[in-house]
């Protein structure tokens, strides 16, 4: 697979899912291959860290704080831009001088390590509340005056048009987006994930209609192929993107949320590049072989292509104690960290439940 992307658009990660988190050395694993096909930002916002969100006035231990400077140095040396995603939770109920004074040193924490990124998650969090719009913009404005990051970019707490964000957090008030995106200076940037929270495809249809309501271009928060939650965390979220065809003139950037397997989460990653790369030429089942090839090398990637619709659409949870006891000790016999990551899955190692994305 050649490296290299559109140049109109801006490729990224966010670590923004539920359950266990990668290891330092996997986030420096994933700049180093990412950079090569054109991925330009890392955003660090894993839901298990509490620092960031639940607990978020805390200080961290020394050991989250070595290692986000060791991970914001390493994308420096490499060209890449660095970023930490904030959740202060539900702080827009009451923005009071308490609240403030705990938001100035967190964010002085940050400066610290010399973030480009600042990420602004209100997502996940209760939104039915009077003048929403108007007191998120009022921080956020608040934050862009006493941050140094050169980028701040905006969850809201509506950030698609999926309604089971309005059953699970709060029927959205009315004009929340138009008032959202009418208020907040132009040069922030809104996170998006699509018609769903894990959109199958983003139209070209869709974003304009977005960037009305916004007024400005959407930034992608893709979530694919992240597989958090009780209901995805089962399947190995392995194919190729499809779904995104002629959308990088519409957009402001493209952030991909990766499945909670580092190295498997590369493969659909490489094909994203691939698919802005290539336009119209673009071949989703190609660009797997490729990436595959690339991730997993030839004798590896035949095996999973030969158990791929096991592994994406059966789901662990849907197979037979002697299918597992046979899958097993066939990607066991590979030194391969890929390989391990599908052991672990079929040994129920990355399930999440319910309990887990509540208390983060």
């Amino acid at each position: 697979m050649s490296p290299g992307v559109a140049a109109d658009v801006e490729l990224g990660l966010i670590e923004g899912y539920y359950g266990g988190p990668w290891t330092w050395s996997e986030r420096r694993a994933q700049v180093d291959r990412l950079k090569v096909h054109g991925y330009g930002f890392y955003i660090y916002a894993p839901k298990a860290d509490v620092f960031l969100r639940r607990r978020w006035r805390e200080t961290p231990p020394a050991e989250t704080r070595d290692g986000l400077a060791a991970l914001a140095a390493h994308c420096r040396e490499n060209g890449v831009r660095f970023g930490v995603g904030l959740s202060p939770f539900e702080i827009y109920r009451d923005f009071n001088a308490e609240a403030q004074g705990a938001l100035a040193r967190k964010l002085a924490w940050l400066d610290e390590f010399g973030i480009d990124d600042l990420g602004i998650l209100f997502d996940d969090m209760r939104g039915d509340l009077p003048d929403l719009a108007q007191t998120q913009v009022r921080i956020i404005h608040w934050i862009a005056e006493r941050s140094r990051a050169s980028r701040l970019v905006v969850c809201p707490t509506y950030y698609s048009d999926d309604a089971g964000l309005d059953r699970y957090f709060g029927a959205r008030p009315a004009d929340y987006l138009e008032d959202f995106g009418a208020g907040l200076d132009p040069a922030i940037q809104i996170f998006w994930t699509g018609e769903e929270v894990c959109s199958r495809e983003f139209s070209p249809g869709h974003l304009d209609r977005v960037a009305e309501s916004l007024r400005r271009k959407p930034f992608l928060w893709d979530n694919y192929p992240v597989n958090d939650g009780p209901r995805m965390s089962p399947h190995l979220h392995l194919r190729a993107f499809t779904g995104r065809a002629a959308i990088g003139g519409r957009i402001a950037a493209h952030a991909v949320n990766p499945a909670l397997q580092p190295t498997l989460s590369l493969i659909p990653a490489l094909t994203l590049a691939e698919s802005y790369r290539l336009g119209e030429a673009y071949q989703y089942v190609e660009a797997f072989d490729h990436a595959a090839d690339e991730v997993l090398g030839k004798e590896l990637a035949s095996l999973v292509r030969r158990h791929l619709q096991t592994f994406q659409d059966v789901g662990r949870d849907r197979l037979a104690p002697e299918t597992i006891a046979k899958l097993r000790p066939r990607y066991a016999a590979f030194d391969h960290p890929a390989a391990r990551e599908i052991v672990g899955w079929l040994d129920g190692a990355y399930v999440i439940t319910p309990e887990m994305m509540e208390g983060a």
